[in-house]
């Protein structure tokens, strides 16, 4: 398939396009490993792991993530979570109160957040019974102020991944930004969409270390995107934004994949068990599929069997305010023993 032509430069904010990125000392001066005497950023000259400014372009992890993922460091930014590198890309792309942004609900609920605080408007394009983007519906919504699409596969709260076509489809008919969420990728059988970004120049995608990577509370999100969307965020993202200790304790990480690995088998084994039992409970109607590490589930009353379940010291996500997902409930695929106690607890209801 040959590369579709976009152009980065009709989208990206007049303002950001002529602006000049702060220069920090640790960018104007790069160690090579050497012994220096670091007298350049004010920095408290006494050692305790901390004292030192990070590295803001978080190379050693950069590095790392290059090897495993086949792409170059100019295709990757790094955030303080996930949330950071949205809103990064609402404050490079989109014109407030001018540009507008479409969300397919039942979704993430932070694009619809971040869109308030931005002063973006948000167009919501419902997913279909089956949980699947409205692709003509989309289109249509779309006008000439249209920023940005975001598509969450696997999708939270539902758990299933879109269709490849459906994909396609948006990202070829689109002229703006397709975003794609893969926070639940690794517990998926399906590929990434990173081996497309030479593709689809309009293509991001975002991942995260808080959920097959168990790193919830180092807020560490990924971006991947081609070298020209990568430079723009990069121009506009705090100097420092990623610190020291995440960096070290990020690196140690995705060094250790064996590990990471091992984990996802076993919540994916979990999964399976959870299913299986699941649909042997009365009181659930309906177990829906899932790429993710969650499942969704509706009931008879969410809101009874929310509130009983809390009474036996389980805490689930009750969705059944979420467009399409009257009566249900998500379940985190917890560790053997944390499952088993759901299981009991369902029984006895």
């Amino acid at each position: 398939m040959n590369k579709i032509q976009f152009n980065i430069d009709k989208i990206t904010r007049e303002n950001v396009k002529g602006l000049e990125p702060y220069s920090s000392a640790r960018d104007e001066y790069v160690s090579d490993g050497s012994e220096m005497i670091f007298l350049d950023a004010n920095e408290n000259p006494y050692d305790n792991g901390v004292n030192r400014y990070p590295d803001p372009q978080q190379r050693s992890l950069k590095s790392v993530l290059v090897s495993q993922k086949g792409v170059s460091p100019q295709n990757i930014l790094l955030g303080n979570g996930s949330d950071e590198v949205l809103d990064l890309l609402f404050r490079a792309f989109c014109e407030p109160n001018v540009d507008n942004i479409i969300t397919l609900p039942p979704t993430y609920g932070m694009y619809k957040v971040l869109a308030n605080i931005n002063n973006i408007e948000e167009k919501e394009v419902l997913l279909t019974q089956n949980f699947e983007p409205n692709v003509s519906e989309i289109l249509e919504a779309v006008d000439a102020t249209t920023k940005i699409i975001f598509l969450c596969s696997p999708n939270n709260p539902t758990g299933n991944s879109f269709s490849e076509d459906s994909i396609i489809k948006i990202l070829e008919n689109f002229q703006g930004l397709v975003v794609i969420d893969e926070a639940y990728i690794d517990f998926s059988s399906k590929e990434s969409w990173i081996n497309k970004i030479e593709t689809y120049p309009n293509l991001i995608i975002t991942q995260t270390l808080s959920k097959a990577y168990g790193m919830a509370g180092i807020r560490l999100g990924l971006c991947y995107a081609s070298e020209d969307i990568i430079a723009i965020l990069n121009k506009i993202k705090p100097p420092y934004n990623v610190n020291e200790l995440t960096q070290q304790r990020a690196l140690e990480r995705v060094k250790n994949v064996d590990q990471v690995k091992e984990e996802v088998a076993n919540i994916l084994k979990e999964r399976k068990k959870l299913t299986t039992v699941l649909s042997e409970i009365d009181f659930i109607e309906k177990i829906y599929p899932t790429d993710a590490n969650f499942i969704l589930v509706k009931v008879d009353n969410a809101n009874l069997r929310y509130d009983q379940l809390l009474k036996k010291g389980i805490v689930i996500r009750n969705r059944t305010t979420q467009p399409l997902c009257e009566n249900t409930l998500r379940l985190t695929v917890g560790t053997e023993i944390e499952n088993n106690e759901l299981i009991k607890a369902l029984k006895e209801l």
